[in-house]
């Protein structure tokens, strides 16, 4: 079974955009995943196809109407769907690499993507939206955040990365930022490759790397640490 992603958006000509290269272009091709973008608009009922609102109770901006939105998730994402219904939003739960491993572990995602100053709040509750953000600044709109958590996503599918190993000792995989790396040439404008790299001792080299991730971790993200597994030795 493929991992199916199906993208709600106003414009879903942004799609693939960069998932239709790389690794992950490869595996849309090769049908590890798929991804169909829809046109929200197309579920409008007015000649205008008018898809939002101004915000009940006053303020600037407009609001993605609920009825709109309601027909466009229930076309794409039918009652027996088990797909988890995502929302890009800047006020969700962070995107975490733990929750990215929970979805390609799954059969897919919907996604909306919002835009303007948000949407009904009816429609999230009504259709179980979980709200997901990206970091914490505000985008145009959910596209990019929806493909940025895509990216994350199809990188860990079965057969995707040539080596699966590459991927356990990236950032935020055991609670750590990754450790540096190097490679050729053994001197770059005087500086050379950590002795300890080349010295072929594995355990050496393990702790090493340990030692370095735990200390860009404590500089960078030191919220991280409590958090952090310990060296398999």
């Amino acid at each position: 079974m493929s991992f199916a992603a199906s993208v709600l958006t106003l414009y879903p000509e942004m799609f693939p955009g960069a998932l239709g290269l790389s690794l992950a272009g490869r595996a849309l091709e090769a049908g590890t995943w798929s991804l169909e973008a829809i046109q929200i608009r197309d579920f409008a009922t007015d000649r205008h196809r008018t898809v939002d609102d101004t915000p009940a109770g006053g303020g600037a901006g407009m609001v993605m109407r609920a009825d709109v939105l309601a027909r466009a998730i229930d076309h794409v994402s039918p009652q027996g769907d088990e797909r988890p219904r995502l929302l890009m939003s800047p006020r969700g739960k962070p995107l975490t690499q733990a929750r990215v491993r929970e979805l390609a572990a799954g059969p897919g995602a919907v996604i909306l993507c919002g835009r303007f100053e948000g949407v009904d709040q009816r429609l999230i509750e009504a259709r179980g939206l979980e709200e997901v953000s990206i970091g914490d600044f505000i985008l145009s709109g959910g596209e990019p955040a929806a493909l940025v958590l895509l990216d994350a996503v199809v990188r860990l599918l079965p057969g995707v990365m040539g080596n699966a190993v590459s991927g356990e000792e990236e950032s935020f995989e055991n609670g750590l930022l990754e450790h540096p790396h190097y490679t050729r040439p053994q001197e770059f404008e005087g500086r050379q490759i950590p002795e300890v790299l080349t010295s072929g001792n594995h355990k050496k080299i393990a702790a090493w790397r340990r030692a370095e991730a735990e200390k860009l971790t404590r500089e960078r993200r030191p919220d991280l640490l409590a958090g952090a597994q310990p060296l398999v030795r």
